[in-house]
């Protein structure tokens, strides 16, 4: 156990490696941001819409109105500082706490990658990525240093080894594995694609295409960790994710997955990257190669960083297990479905009519959900639980607000799973304006009628 802390938690290793993602990764923030504004998607998501789907829990984070353009601002120009290397620890915590306000204001945009960046983010706060290569480390001698623990860049190979991991072993699945589902849904629409078109819709093609994820995902952290594999992973790690970029329209994540696996390369390569940076902005990168080297002390603070870290990475590693506490399909009802790196693995529809009742007067009526939600959302919301039950308790307050008394609020739900016909999802005799949202299973939605098999 001592020579493996020594050897991979608190051994001084080159501050190199940190410093070239902390760039990248500001960089590409930025660049994601900017992306962002400039389609016009914060005014499309948030700031249009009359109503915001919210995480369990969080139900008080809601667009600021005007004012989430400020907020997008604050996010921006906190990545361009984390970049720099410019008041990191501020900028770190900042940008964490802007991006992820963001990714809580509306539960419909829920992505794995958002959530992957919250993580990330989050880590950063702790690590001493401007000792090296950093506006502060320029300013001030007193918090520059050559090596750092190598804790500091190993956190973040584990934090990428964990979404690999998982994301592998989620497609251990009947569906994935046997029926190539839902790649054989999505792949012959991409008829267009250069090179692969006339293939995508050929079936072996498909299969090849579902194992093919499988395998990457559960092999490339350990071909990233392995020197004589890594060159021959980091070309897998651009292929993969460009042909997934081309594919399928999940914006930059293949970039930030790209830019993050640089980490697994040795210092050497990272002092080429700065040297190269250094000549362009006409600099001398000698400067900040002191040979010092940063220790943490025992004291409680780093105690307390720690703790944090260690109660972190736990969460990472027992979180996506969580829908074990869950009767049922997990795909059908995903009951402890986000937040667990299963990317890509459902194609589901669904239909949703919501009737309301006046309990006083018997009197009832359906409701057109284009009153209230936009397209996106009311997709969102046809074949997701949580949602459902939030638009069914919006519902009940709106309808009171108007006059109507002692509201009941009924859906009759139908979801297609995975190319399934559709079935029923909720039980159209429960009342869900007497439902309430909890941790709890939901015993209003209708059991799954096959069986997917698979962790």
């Amino acid at each position: 156990m001592r020579s493996f802390q020594e050897k991979y938690v608190f051994a001084p290793k080159e501050a190199a490696p940190l410093a070239v993602f902390r760039i990248l990764f500001g960089l590409m923030m930025f660049l994601s941001i900017v992306r962002f504004w400039s389609y016009g998607w914060i005014d499309k998501l948030y700031i249009q819409p009359n109503f915001f789907f919210s995480y369990y829990g969080f139900e008080w984070i809601k667009p600021l109105g005007g004012y989430t353009y400020m907020l997008f601002v604050i996010c921006g120009f906190s990545s361009i500082a984390i970049a720099l290397g410019y008041k990191y620890r501020a900028a770190a915590i900042t940008f964490f706490l802007s991006f992820t306000y963001i990714e809580l204001m509306d539960k419909t945009t829920y992505l794995n990658h958002y959530y992957f960046i919250s993580l990330l983010a989050f880590l950063m706060i702790f690590l001493p990525a401007n000792a090296y290569f950093s506006l502060d480390a320029a300013k001030n001698p007193k918090k520059a240093f050559q090596y750092i623990p190598a804790w500091c860049t190993n956190s973040i190979k584990l934090l990428l080894g964990i979404v690999y991991l998982y994301a592998g072993l989620a497609k251990l699945n009947s569906d994935w594995l046997l029926e190539a589902m839902p790649l054989k849904i999505w792949l012959p629409s991409k008829f267009d694609t250069p090179l692969l078109g006339n293939l995508l819709s050929q079936e072996w093609m498909q299969y090849a295409f579902s194992w093919a994820g499988a395998g990457y995902d559960l092999a490339i952290p350990f071909l990233l960790l392995y020197r004589r594999t890594r060159v021959f992973a980091f070309i897998m790690v651009v292929v993969f994710h460009v042909l997934t970029r081309v594919l399928f329209p999940i914006g930059m994540f293949p970039y930030i997955m790209i830019v993050s696996t640089l980490i697994f390369f040795d210092a050497r390569i990272h002092q080429k990257l700065l040297q190269y940076i250094a000549k362009v902005f006409r600099f001398t990168k000698e400067r900040f190669d002191n040979g010092s080297g940063l220790m943490f002390k025992s004291s409680p603070i780093t105690k307390a960083t720690y703790g944090v870290l260690m109660l972190f990475f736990i969460a990472q590693l027992c979180v996506p297990f969580r829908y074990l506490l869950y009767p049922g399909e997990l795909f059908w009802t995903e009951e402890g479905y986000r937040f667990s790196w299963r990317v890509m693995l459902t194609e589901k529809s669904g239909y949703a009519q919501f009737k309301i009742v006046d309990g006083k007067s018997g009197r009832w009526f359906y409701v057109d959900n284009t009153d209230f939600l936009t397209p996106f959302q009311e997709k969102q919301m046809a074949f997701q639980s949580d949602f459902i039950l939030e638009y069914a308790h919006f519902l009940k307050h709106n309808f009171e607000k108007d006059g109507h008394q002692e509201v009941e609020v009924y859906v009759d739900s139908q979801v297609a799973l995975n190319g399934r016909l559709s079935t029923a999802f909720i039980d159209p005799d429960v009342n869900l304006a007497e439902q309430k949202e909890s941790f709890e299973h939901k015993t209003w939605i209708i059991p799954f009628k096959d069986e997917i098999k698979g962790l």
